[in-house]
């Protein structure tokens, strides 16, 4: 009878507490905390009981250590924010705990503004800001093709940095170091847009960090489409995404769709319809705003195909 309590005891004992700082699958790298007892810092490898697969970098996780070098994760402790994408089928958890999400944009090729949109409304409905990298600016006529849409985003108050990795890797490194210095940043972008190059700039082992870790997890040699955090020099963490083509909203509703189009929110529960879709309903505030100047038209017109696929609730 007396036993139980002790046992409870030492098993809350037997836990330690870490960071995560890489998944791929069920397999993940953590950084121990290095004032707890059990942990004594540094880096393993780790898994999940069961099928679980909801860990994500930037998580903080209770872990025990069973062993002959195998270590299990026993819970996720509360998130800040959980950034992640759904379509119809399954759901993408991508980063947890940020302070910032910046978003790798390029005019060559040029950058989908629809996937951009998404990434903003998943953002801004969990509460995290942003910023927007411009990247390639020594390639003529590449920044020029994009500066329209750049001084929208302006406007709407999300910072815009324009960029030349290659070109002039000391300048990007001055520009984005006071941005990133100190906080925990989601570098996303689709494929193509100049990301790895950035990484590279802004963590100059990050080659080998990455193949340390992938063959920890025994993902293979060259393997790097797993999402996995660098610490930057100065202060902050640089969490590194995989680039993706498609980047689904099927966990949000229809309203917090809305809600997530910053330019809207100041003109919600204006319309004149209080379920109004503002797509198409007389007195609706925002379409007003859309006519008038006051919200730009291509915003507005991806908003629509985005409500066309929402749930209503």
């Amino acid at each position: 009878m007396h036993g139980a309590p002790d046992a409870a005891h030492a098993l809350s004992e037997a836990l330690a507490h870490a960071t995560v700082l890489a998944a791929y699958g069920r397999q993940f790298w953590l950084r121990l905390d290095g004032d707890d007892e059990n942990g004594g810092g540094g880096e393993r490898s780790a898994v999940t009981r069961g099928r679980r697969g909801d860990v994500v970098a930037g998580d903080r996780v209770a872990w025990r250590d069973l062993g002959s070098g195998q270590a299990v994760i026993e819970s996720v402790m509360p998130r800040r924010n959980l950034l992640r994408r759904s379509d119809d089928r399954r759901e993408k958890a991508l980063a947890a705990n940020l302070d910032r999400a910046a978003i790798v944009i390029s005019g060559e090729p040029p950058f989908s503004e629809e996937l951009l949109v998404r990434v903003l409304i998943a953002a801004e409905r969990e509460g995290i800001e942003c910023l927007l990298i411009a990247t390639k600016a020594d390639v003529p006529g590449a920044l020029e093709s994009i500066e329209p849409r750049l001084h929208v985003y302006e406007s709407l108050g999300y910072p815009v940095f324009r960029i030349a990795a290659k070109a002039e890797p000391e300048e990007t490194i001055a520009r984005l170091r006071p941005e990133l210095g100190g906080r925990t940043t989601l570098l996303l972008g689709q494929s193509g847009m100049g990301k790895s190059t950035l990484v590279n700039l802004l963590v100059p082992d990050a080659a080998l960090a990455t193949q340390t870790i992938s063959e920890a997890l025994q993902t293979g040699k060259h393997t790097t489409t797993f999402t996995r955090a660098f610490d930057l020099a100065g202060g902050g963490r640089l969490i590194d995404s995989p680039g993706f083509q498609v980047f689904g909203l099927a966990h949000l509703s229809a309203t917090e769709l809305e809600h997530g189009m910053r330019e809207f929110q100041p003109l919600l529960g204006h319309c004149r319809f209080y379920n109004c879709t503002h797509r198409h309903e007389p007195g609706c505030a925002i379409r007003t705003a859309v006519a008038e100047g006051r919200i730009d038209t291509r915003r507005h017109t991806l908003y629509e195909q985005l409500r066309d696929g929402a749930r209503e609730r």
